[in-house]
């Protein structure tokens, strides 16, 4: 129980790309300093994923990979 602060950190993680996913699907402002924000946070995990497991059909499956990871480890320490 005492290593929750790593779930509630990957459950806060687990947001910002869901955040991130959605805004893949509507129309904003590349330039913004949010969604720069959250390529910073995000694009260090995505890219090793996408090195390794590379786009299907165009379609960007990493950050399903990297949900299922997340998953993973935080049953591992919860």
């Amino acid at each position: 129980m005492g290593l929750s602060w790593v779930g509630q950190l990957i459950g806060l993680y687990e947001i910002v790309l869901i955040v991130r996913i959605v805004l893949t699907w509507i129309p904003h402002n590349p330039q913004s300093q949010a969604v720069t924000l959250l390529h910073k946070i995000t694009e260090p995990v995505l890219v090793p994923v996408r090195r390794v497991i590379p786009s299907i059909g165009g379609i960007d499956i990493s950050p399903i990979i990297v949900f299922i990871a997340l998953g993973f480890i935080k049953r591992a320490f919860i």
